[in-house]
């Protein structure tokens, strides 16, 4: 069941409101901003005592609002019919935060007490639903949990992930079908973030009709690179799906960690310089493609690396050096990226942001 939440529980619970104003005041300020074509944008941060939120921000990095988290955020969903932007608990929380883009009302709502959050989502192309990529704990069984965005975020459907571990969705073009990365890793609340299967683990990409839940395509990681868990995805101007990995074996091997996949084509690893995929450290920690699809970013925090890549050419035409870089969101021509040490693009706070950030819609319709 949903929690819907009036603003002073909000603050009593998590304290929400941080800047003077509050939330409401400075979203609407920051909507009209965006919507004069300036972009706004949203990241899940770590605060130096341990306090956690979701905060909004412009393109030159000032923060404009923020919402307190109960614990941890991840990723993020927004789409351009949807007037709301949901952040995501990491894995294994159980909670999402979805903000009301046009009245920055807060709602808090949870999975079912028999799965948990693996931290993002995507709507519908009508707005109207939110796809969240799940966990059957005590099954172990992947699920796209199906959650209603114009009556509270109440749970109406799931459908399985015809996997273990599903960790990031998006939908296709044609509007229904899901793209599903199946990390392979089991997981459990009793145990945090213990990885339960490495020795077995099978990562896999499926394509899944949102409509009845049926699998279009399913193409597994090859036995020889069996500790590559597929995790963040973003789709090109052509409709291909590209991939980055997070290897779960030894951080000597060199694997290649950047995947495309299409339903009629299949699973492929291109064939990048080794020297710039290996800048990656084995862990890709978030995917964003170009606001005209041309262009794939990957960013490893690991590797303090950002690889932008030429999606028709299959070439990287760009590594950045940039510290602890993990979040990325397409910005006007470029990307804005954000770190975990408090960066967002050249601008610097004292805060934590995040694996993931995600641009906001910059004319939410009523529903």
């Amino acid at each position: 069941m949903p929690i819907r939440l009036a603003r002073r529980d909000l603050l009593t619970a998590f304290g929400a409101s941080l800047f003077s104003g509050g939330p409401l005041c400075r979203l609407a300020e920051a909507a009209d901003k965006g919507n004069k074509g300036a972009g706004l944008f949203a990241g899940a941060y770590m605060e130096r005592q341990n306090r956690y939120g979701v905060a909004v921000f412009d393109g030159d990095g000032n923060i404009l609002s923020r919402y307190r988290l109960p614990a941890r955020g991840h990723g993020m969903a927004s789409g351009a019919a949807s007037p709301w932007l949901v952040a995501f608990a990491r894995r294994p929380g159980n909670f999402a935060l979805a903000i009301d883009v046009k009245s920055g009302k807060p709602l808090l709502f949870k999975s079912p007490s028999h799965t948990h959050f693996y931290g993002h989502g995507a709507f519908s192309s009508d707005g109207k639903l939110l796809f969240a990529t799940e966990n059957r704990f005590e099954s172990g069984e992947g699920l796209i949990g199906i959650y209603d965005a114009t009556d509270s975020f109440s749970r109406i459907a799931e459908i399985p992930s015809h996997g273990i571990g599903p960790h990031e969705t998006v939908l296709m073009p044609d509007g229904h079908t899901l793209c599903v990365a199946n990390g392979g890793i089991a997981t459990h609340p009793d145990t945090g973030r213990a990885k339960l299967n490495l020795p077995e683990m099978q990562s896999s990409i499926v394509f899944i009709d949102s409509r009845h839940g049926d699998p279009v395509a399913k193409f597994d990681v090859p036995q020889r690179m069996r500790r590559l868990s597929l995790r963040h995805m973003a789709i090109d101007h052509k409709g291909k799906v590209w991939i980055g990995g997070q290897y779960e074996g030894d951080e000597r091997d060199t694997v290649p960690l950047i995947a495309t996949a299409c339903p009629e084509r299949g699973l492929d690893f291109p064939d990048l310089p080794r020297n710039r995929v290996s800048a990656l450290s084995n862990y890709v920690g978030s995917v964003a493609s170009s606001s005209d699809g041309e262009r794939v970013a990957f960013s490893s925090p690991r590797g303090n690396t950002l690889l932008i890549v030429d999606a028709a050419k299959c070439a990287v035409i760009r590594q950045q050096n940039i510290n602890a870089v993990c979040g990325i969101a397409s910005g006007g021509k470029g990307f804005l990226t954000t770190s975990l040490s408090g960066g967002i693009g050249r601008r610097k706070h004292p805060l934590h942001w995040d694996n993931h950030s995600a641009e906001m819609p910059h004319h939410p319709p009523s529903m």
